[in-house]
Parts: structure tokens; sequence; C-alpha cells
């Protein structure tokens, strides 16, 4: 059965049922609410991020499709056409086109980088720690006919196997939050650019109207990092200054949720029914918690299945509290640059 029908036939990498409940349970301890810590998620970021998206890849793409990320919407516009718009607006801001070599960092099952491939004609490699999404995404580009503009590469964004200045241009869609050090990635990725080539992407972060000592707030951050396998949420300003401090020069930024005609956490609210973004409302989650329940329970589903289910449904109720509580943005933009090299003798 494909995942697209029953988010539990694939569960990832795991290909083995009674893996998936010690899988559960591993990645649950990294939290705070399980008794983790920051510190042991960034200690293990790998361990948490690959068990995150062996359990959670299938879910995914049961109710998202195949680009894993939020957008920016309109008035009147279908979440599948924001996602696309918010993809072509990336790839206009890094002016690639015919013959641009990039690369796509934390690139899921390649759902942005086909779209942003076929959109500007350039040459996208994906780069992914996790096997399944790989394997998966290089499925996806067969099947669609992509595999001569695509190509994916399995290995950890905080050590691209890519030598100095070989691509044109670099960008991320929520994915460098998964860094246990923003600034180490930020580096890995102007250090793989050429001379003046541009980045730019879309961060997940706490806003300046995020106060650490509310409880309410420190929850609801805690919440977003169990169901998303983050280490540690950054800020906006924090975000800008590690940009600039791996070497960037900023050459513009803003938090696209201040414009967005329509919260960008519309596609989970309750108050939301949609027939084109059915599964991702309160009752599209309500209807697949209890398909899972009951698979589960005849055995079609492997145990620790509701647990998946439960911690994304958790982590999508604390998106949207942490959207209205205007705390947290999943799509703080930026544009930068690394610097041109300068000509011998001149300071």
């Amino acid at each position: 059965m494909d995942p697209t029908s029953n988010p539990t036939a694939r569960l990832g990498g795991l290909k083995s049922k009674d893996k998936v409940e010690n899988e559960v349970e591993g990645y649950e301890k990294y939290h705070t609410s399980f008794g983790g810590s920051v510190e042991s998620r960034k200690a293990f970021y790998a361990d948490m991020v690959n068990k995150y998206y062996d359990l959670a890849t299938s879910f995914y793409e049961f109710g998202w499709g195949e680009s894993f990320h939020f957008a920016h919407m309109l008035h009147g516009e279908k979440l599948r056409e924001a996602i696309k718009r918010h993809e072509h607006y990336l790839a206009l801001k890094l002016e690639i086109g015919a013959g641009s070599k990039v690369l796509d960092v934390g690139c899921g099952v390649g759902g942005p980088l086909r779209e942003i491939a076929e959109f500007s004609g350039a040459t996208i490699t994906g780069l992914n720690n996790n096997e399944y999404q790989v394997t998966r995404g290089r499925e996806l580009c067969k099947k669609s006919g992509h595999g001569l503009k695509c190509d994916f590469v399995k290995a950890d964004f905080m050590k691209i196997p890519a030598a100095d200045g070989i691509y044109d241009a670099a960008y991320q869609i929520e994915a460098t939050c998964h860094a246990p050090d923003y600034v180490g990635v930020y580096k890995e990725i102007l250090r793989v650019l050429k001379p003046g080539g541009l980045f730019a992407g879309y961060e997940w972060c706490m806003t300046d109207k995020y106060d650490p000592n509310n409880a309410r707030h420190a929850k609801c951050k805690a919440e977003i990092e169990l169901g998303n396998g983050l280490p540690d949420l950054n800020t906006c300003v924090g975000a800008l200054a590690m940009l600039e401090e791996a070497g960037f020069e900023i050459i513009e930024h803003e938090d696209l949720v201040l414009t967005a005609e329509v919260p960008w956490y519309e596609p989970l609210s309750p108050a939301r029914l949609s027939f084109t973004s059915f599964r991702t409302t309160f009752i599209g989650r309500l209807i697949t918690r209890n398909m899972v329940w009951a698979l589960e329970l005849i055995g079609l589903a492997p145990k620790g299945s509701v647990r998946v289910s439960s911690f994304l449904e958790r982590a999508a109720d604390s998106l949207v509290d942490g959207g209205k509580d205007k705390i947290f943005t999943p799509m703080y933009f930026y544009k930068v640059r690394k610097p041109l090299a300068k000509e011998k003798g001149k300071k």
C-alpha cells in the first residue's frame, strides 16, 4: 500500500515492524517532555533527526504531499498553489537559471527540488542525511522524469562532501532548524558556494515576542521541537547574526508571515475545513488518528504508530498556538551572499 493511502504502510526506513515502538521511545527520550535536554539533542542530533524522519516521513507525504513546508498564502489560494509560489519565490531570489548548479540543503523527498528545477532550468543536488528520504526522493524523481536535472547525496549538512566553491547558489526550506550549530551549518554552505554565490532560505524561528521565562511560551517551543525533530529553535535576530558570523553578506531579510494574507498555520487550524487540504485539518487528523489506531489494533500497522501520530498532532497544535501568539514563524526569509574573493595585495 502506498503512503498516500496509508501513512503506516512504510513508516520511513523502518522495514521491521517490531522496531517502530523502540524507535519512538528512542526519539522521545531526547525531548524535554520526556526528560531530555537541549544538550542531548545537539550532541546526538543525527540520530534524533534520522529517527524522526524514519517515523514521520510517510505521515508527511500522506497529509502534506511531497513538499514538507508551509507557505506564504494569499486569499483564495489553495495550499498546493501557495507552496509552489513559495518555492518559485525562492528560485527567483536566487537568480538561478539553465546552467546554474544549485544545492538544496536538507531536501526531504525532493518536492521543492523538482519544482525549482522545472521552474528555473537549474541542475539541483539534494543533500539529506536520511537514507529513506534519499531513496524515496530518487524514486519520485525517476517517476516524474526529473532525473537529469536532479540528484541526491546522502550526507550530514554539517560536513558537506563537496569541494570548496562548486555551487552557484544554495537554498534551504525549513531544514537548517535541525542543525545542532547554526553557525557551523552556515559556514559549510558558505564553503561550497562560489565567491559571489547566493544562499537563501526560510528559517524556523522564535520571534521577538517569545519570552523564555513565560511557561506557556516555553511549553509551546518544547512541543514544536518534540514534534519536528529539532535540537533548539533559533530566534530571528539570532539567525541573522549567525549568518553574518559565518561570513555571509546580508542582502535582504524579512518575516514573510507579516505580509501573508492568510495565516500560515491555517491548514493546521481546527477551524479550517477544506477539500484541498483535508488531511491536515482537525477533522482530517482525527480520522487519520482513528485509522492508525484501528490498523495498529488489528496488526496491520506496527506498534508505536499511534504514538508517532500523537506527537505529530501535538506538534501541529503547538505550531498553531505559536502562530496565533505570534511567538513563532516558519518563514523568516533571508537572502545572503558569499563575499567575492579579494584581489591579491588589496585589503
